[in-house]
């Protein structure tokens, strides 16, 4: 059994919430628009990549070699000790109108971990890295920054990716002065473990009124644009009968939700509309277009791919009722992903040694270290979210609670990096 104890230094490791603190208020000024809620970081916006200047700048502060590599993933490594090093890290990147922890929290207190174990005179056998990675929330599809690392997708994938505004991902790369033909993925022989401290995103903590959650196993997601397209006409001219209405389509597709998730759902199965566009979008105008997202997670690939079938099924009959025709552009799909169990142990001994008693429990969302736990050893550490909100401004998680997660962070990074 792997000794999880840390050699401390006079001090012993405590992390310094004031700097914590600070940390986050100065990376969550960036972002702040006037007019709309929230932080606004969207992957590859101005605002994203001058919190990735941010984020070097305090790296480069605690004494690590920090660079930016070329699709904009982070680094900060503590040149110490020898072999494989010790990732530790999350993103920064946002969705619209975000809250102030989502990714934010991982990388953050990762940095607050190195910079605590400095001052405590722990010297780790191995380095230890600071990782924030580029476009973690899906804007071009998939986990970019994670998946480049791991080498899952090359300049191809990017080269080929677009939002759902239409703006190409290597565009986007270049207008920030990043190079989308060379990805630096690692060798995974170079990675002892990747560790990522991330808040919940939904209510079973708070609901249990438990402090601590050690992920054991991720959920996969499949991210569809859906375009229906049928015949824009006159609504006060045209019968109903002779309509080819695509948002009759969308519609007739978003009432069956309840009868896929029946037919091909289980217990955690989650399947979500969250963005629909019309065109020509007029009030008196019939739509003759209805794009739509379709995102469904489950941690079984075998539900995940019947809840796939099913929701094609669904879309075929909503079209042939109204003419329409259908084209589905499949952005990603990331299988569901078992986390090292040997970590989750080692994580649970940390936690229960600090006296934080843990939960072990599934994560509905997706996460960096879903995509690392596919090639080398990784673990996930939930705090609570207040009412299971994420994405959203009023995201929130008392302050206790954060130093916690952090807490056993940064001693969990201090036990991997002193074997």
């Amino acid at each position: 059994m792997a000794d999880d104890r840390v050699a401390q230094g006079p001090g012993g490791l405590a992390i310094n919430p004031a700097r914590l603190a600070a940390d986050l208020e100065a990376i969550n000024a960036i972002g702040r628009i006037e007019g709309l809620d929230g932080i606004n970081r969207i992957s590859f916006s101005d605002a994203d990549m001058a919190g990735r200047r941010w984020l070097l700048g305090r790296l480069e502060d605690a004494g690590l070699e920090a660079r930016m590599d070329p699709v904009g993933n982070v680094f900060g490594r503590w040149r110490i000790g020898a072999g494989p090093a010790v990732l530790a890290g999350s993103h920064l990147d946002t969705v619209p109108c975000g809250g102030p922890y989502d990714g934010t929290l991982g990388v953050l207190a990762a940095l607050e971990a190195v910079r605590a174990m400095k001052e405590a005179g722990i010297a780790p056998v191995r380095p230890v890295e600071v990782v924030c990675t580029a476009d973690e929330e899906g804007r071009f599809g998939g986990m970019l920054g994670s998946q480049a690392i791991c080498g899952e997708v090359g300049a191809d994938w990017i080269a080929g990716a677009i939002d759902d505004t239409g703006v190409r991902l290597a565009d986007a790369m270049r207008a920030q002065g990043l190079d989308p033909a060379r990805p630096e993925p690692r060798d995974p022989a170079d990675i002892a473990v990747f560790l990522e401290l991330h808040i919940e995103q939904g209510p079973v903590l708070e609901n249990a009124a438990e402090k601590i959650g050690i992920a054991t196993a991720i959920s996969g997601v499949f991210n569809w644009t859906v375009t229906l397209t049928g015949e824009a006409n006159h609504s006060g001219t045209t019968p109903m009968a002779l309509r080819r209405d695509a948002f009759r389509g969308l519609a007739d597709f978003g009432a069956a939700i309840p009868e896929i998730l029946d037919r091909a759902g289980a217990e955690e199965t989650r399947l979500t509309v969250g963005k629909v566009a019309l065109a020509p979008n007029f009030p008196h105008s019939i739509a003759g277009e209805a794009v739509f997202s379709i995102i469904g997670r489950d941690p079984d690939e075998g539900v995940m791919r019947a809840l796939a079938g099913a929701c094609r099924s669904e879309i075929g009959r909503a079209a042939a009722a109204h003419g329409l025709s259908v084209a589905i552009a499949e952005q990603s799909w990331l299988p569901p992903t078992a986390l090292d169990r040997d970590v989750a142990d080692r994580l649970v001994r940390i936690s229960e040694r600090l006296r934080l008693p843990p939960r072990r429990m599934t994560s509905g969302a997706g996460h960096d270290a879903q995509t690392f736990a596919r090639h080398v050893p990784a673990g996930l550490v939930f705090v609570p979210s207040i009412g299971g909100i994420s994405h959203a401004p009023n995201e929130f998680t008392p302050w206790n609670e954060l130093l916690g997660g952090a807490t056993l962070l940064a001693h969990a990074i201090a036990a991997f990096a002193a074997q």
